[in-house]
């Protein structure tokens, strides 16, 4: 197995808009990360993820772009983004960035060319049909909407769109579009980015004919179409393998042999990706599966492809609410969760704040969240019939923004985030739950995420190690190997609010083993592990 520095990597995600605003604005901006890099690199860190910052009409917080060209006004200026550039590598932490080329903002100049007539040279840019019967194409739901066709009264044709009404689908079909998105990579790539994370790029391939679907509300359809493998190896070829970088792939509605063809070493398409059968697929905590879920991804991946870890992004809400235990528990559940993504197979990945233990937001009103997701199913829903409150309260436990609210720095007004109005409502519990609160405390939770890093960094072990499940079924313990050369490392956990007797199937030299790291301080190398009581959200590594 071929070992590189973006297989060793820990990936923070900067959220930019909520990170810390740098002007008052109440929005964060690139100014913003630069005055706190030392704080990222302190968290021991290797690579920077910034979620777009190009020009936008921001419909989407950016995922609707009008100039791949240009930094938007409220992220800042292009000198700005160069001076984050120069400062992070300053610090050896690599940046990538956020490729949205699915689709663009309907503000952007290659879709108001496109949409003036039938004639434009740029017409085919972008996808148009005409109605049938009157209506849309085809019955396929988007993300965003009831349909994935809007009418255009000008040209009388419908576009298509995958996620909302303005952000129209790129034409993938068109040379002239592959080569102008190869171009807008280049022009980043020579700026010297690190790499790219890919939103939805498994979507860049459309089904031929655009056929109704059976089951339109499962929107399966939209992903993973013939075409999509030689899009990926074509950017490949003519941009990614020019140089050294990172590339990460947002890839929904994927089986670990589906996805394996994305990122296999031998395939020269992608180096590693997202899936959701976690994130998307598993709404609440199930250890039974997500055990499953993992087995089956390594041993499709193990010494073929690179896979990454996660419970949580801009689009999930935040771990320890989700997943864990964000009251009695907060503080051991978020190491626990911690230990458990920074010891499976694949690239961990920290979403701001997480290394604090922010928690979820939940508002009082629609009026307080900006996820055009949720407004837009809230609109669908009551114009239903539904109530209102029901539908308000169906939605909160999956809404974006539960994620997405600002960085808690400290106690004082907007916790330290902005000295203006913040675009979001700051998450209420910022007083208990802050940077500067838990930095100064003895058992931080970010210095356990410090501890577990820098041991990344000197234990192969925990990167190209194989993996093995010693708790198959057990609904409370997680405990498994990771073994590399000479190297084997146990993992205990009990994910659980109760004591939960520690017991496997597995011989264990109680004499041979050394204590690595646990997230109760009190544990010691001496405690005897067969029969052993462990607490509530315990986490333990242990060299055997």
């Amino acid at each position: 197995m071929e070992r590189t520095w973006w297989k060793e990597a820990v990936v923070y995600q900067v959220y930019w808009r909520s990170f810390y605003d740098s002007d008052g604005d109440g929005y964060g901006d690139l100014r913003g990360v630069i005055e706190k890099l030392d704080y990222i690199k302190k968290l021991g860190v290797s690579v920077v993820w910034l979620n777009p910052f190009y020009e936008s009409p921001d419909r989407d917080n950016g995922y609707d772009i009008s100039d791949y060209y240009s930094v938007m006004e409220k992220a800042g200026t292009m000198e700005d983004f160069e001076k984050l550039l120069h400062e992070a590598h300053k610090r050896d932490l690599k940046v990538i960035m956020d490729l949205v080329v699915n689709h663009t903002s309907d503000q952007h100049d290659w879709f108001t060319q496109s949409k003036s007539s039938k004639e434009h040279p740029k017409r085919d840019w972008y996808i148009w049909r005409d109605p049938v019967d009157g209506k849309e194409p085809n019955n396929w739901r988007s993300y965003f909407t009831p349909s994935t066709w809007e009418f255009d009264e000008g040209t009388g044709q419908y576009y298509f769109h995958s996620f909302a009404v303005e952000q129209p689908d790129l034409n993938w079909e068109n040379k002239e579009v592959r080569e102008a998105i190869y171009e807008m990579m280049r022009f980043w790539l020579e700026k010297g980015i690190d790499g790219f994370r890919m939103d939805v790029i498994n979507l860049l391939a459309k089904v031929d004919g655009f056929p109704n679907a059976e089951n339109p509300d499962y929107t399966d359809y939209l992903a993973n179409n013939p075409g999509i493998h030689e899009y990926l190896k074509e950017m490949n070829e003519k941009v990614l393998s020019h140089y050294d970088v990172l590339t990460v792939g947002e890839i929904p509605f994927v089986t670990p042999e589906e996805g394996l063809k994305y990122v296999a070493e031998d395939r020269g398409e992608l180096k590693t990706l997202f899936h959701f059968e976690v994130a998307d697929d598993m709404p609440t905590w199930d250890m039974v599966r997500y055990k499953e879920i993992q087995e089956k991804w390594h041993e499709t991946f193990y010494g073929k492809g690179w896979n990454s870890q996660f419970l949580n992004n801009h689009d999930h809400t935040r771990q320890v609410t989700r997943y864990g235990n964000d009251n009695r528990y907060r503080k051991e559940s978020s190491k626990l969760l911690a230990t458990m993504i920074h010891t499976l197979p694949g690239i961990p990945y920290v979403f701001q704040g997480e290394e604090i233990g922010m928690t979820g937001v939940r508002f009082d009103s629609i009026e307080d969240y900006n996820d055009i997701a949720m407004k837009n199913k809230f609109r669908e829903e009551v114009e239903k019939g539904r109530n209102p409150v029901e539908v308000f309260e169906t939605l909160l436990p999956l809404s974006r923004d539960n994620s997405r609210t600002p960085i808690q720095w400290d106690e004082t007004e907007q916790a330290g985030f902005t000295e203006g109005e913040p675009w979001i409502k700051v998450n209420p519990n910022y007083k208990q739950i802050n940077v500067k609160r838990d930095l100064s405390e003895e058992d931080s939770i970010f210095g356990y995420y410090q501890e577990l890093i820098a041991l990344r960094k000197e234990h192969p072990v925990m990167i190209y190690g194989d993996y093995k499940d010693l708790s198959k079924g057990q609904q409370r313990l997680y405990v498994y190997t990771r073994e590399y050369g000479e190297s084997r490392w146990l993992i205990i956990l009990n994910y659980s609010d109760d004591h939960t007797i520690f017991h496997t199937d597995v011989a264990i030299d109680e004499n041979r083993k050394r204590l690595i790291l646990a997230n109760y301080r009190d544990v010691t190398e001496d405690d005897v592990l067969k029969g052993t009581s462990l607490r509530p959200h315990e986490a333990r590594i242990y060299e055997l």
